[in-house]
């Protein structure tokens, strides 16, 4: 089994470098870390970088997930090769430009395009946004799949992840004690659906909230709060169309919890499954299951 230690960064392709800039460092509220090769890279805590922008497709999406040790990647590469599932080491350009000593590039059965990365670098500069929107860090992304089902079985059969709800088909599946850190959405396309960073309080989601309307940010859900994770919630487009969100007190799931029998729980697909305050959500993946 791949085990999938913790998320580590987003790479987004956009249609203007500068616009999708702009809106990162003015409105997302991230730092950046540096400027490279056509690459703009932030930050959001103590790594390195968590999102990545460059020039290109907008469809062009990478999720990538931190590994503990060199022989967990050797291993990852033969257990996919053996499953024929097509595997790629980083060159040692690939490998600077993200500061890792390694990875391996793979994709999942819908196509997401997925790095498994060893000895990631921290930041020595702390973290501060240009604008202050409380982000405590990067925490999770939404994921498209055109089969929930079997999607959900290589997220935890092949690697580590654990169902830890399900909305209608949508797993929910966390790597560690956090409720979520993948969520698989039906959708009829690959790639990046939504990318999550916390916050520190919900006094920051409606300072956000405020701020976003009045800068013609188009909101596309909430303010909410999540029935599965008991997050509270704000959803807005970034560019070209991808969904943002920030959320705070996001429920974990411990040891002793999964000793003591913690079950998966089924939530229907519909707006009541998504949020327990009523919110609409105004979201393609959210709005049908199929």
């Amino acid at each position: 089994m791949i085990n999938l230690h913790d998320i580590r960064y987003c790479r987004v392709g956009v249609s203007s470098l500068e616009d999708a800039t702009r809106f990162a460092t003015e409105l997302l509220g991230l730092d950046i870390a540096r400027r490279e090769r056509g690459h703009v890279y932030f930050k959001s805590d103590d790594r390195d970088h968590t999102l990545v922008y460059f020039e290109g497709d907008p469809s062009d999406h990478t999720v990538a997930f931190e590994a503990t040790a060199k022989a967990e990647l050797d291993a990852a590469a033969a257990e996919l090769e053996a499953l024929r599932v097509p595997v790629a080491w980083g060159t040692p350009d690939e490998c600077e430009a993200r500061r890792v000593a390694a990875l391996v590039r793979f994709q999942d059965p819908t196509g997401n395009r997925v790095e498994l990365v060893w000895k990631p670098h921290h930041s020595g500069r702390r973290y501060h946004g240009q604008r202050d929107a409380g982000i405590t860090g990067f925490s999770h992304v939404g994921l498209c799949t055109t089969d929930a089902r079997r999607d959900e079985a290589f997220w935890t059969q092949v690697c580590s992840a654990k169902v830890s709800d399900w909305i209608g088909d949508a797993p929910l599946l966390r790597i560690d004690d956090v409720h979520h850190k993948i969520a698989l959405f039906p959708s009829q396309r690959a790639g990046i659906q939504h990318i999550n960073h916390q916050v520190e309080s919900v006094d920051d989601l409606m300072r956000s909230w405020y701020l976003l309307k009045e800068r013609g940010v188009r909101i596309v859900f909430g303010p909410g709060r999540h029935p599965t994770s008991g997050a509270r919630f704000l959803y807005f487009e970034g560019p070209d169309g991808l969904v943002y969100e920030y959320s705070c007190g996001v429920r974990s799931i411990t040891v002793e919890d999964e000793a003591a029998g913690y079950q998966p729980r089924q939530f229907p697909f519909n707006p009541a499954g998504f949020c327990m305050w009523g919110a609409r959500p105004d979201i393609a993946e959210f709005r049908k299951s199929s």
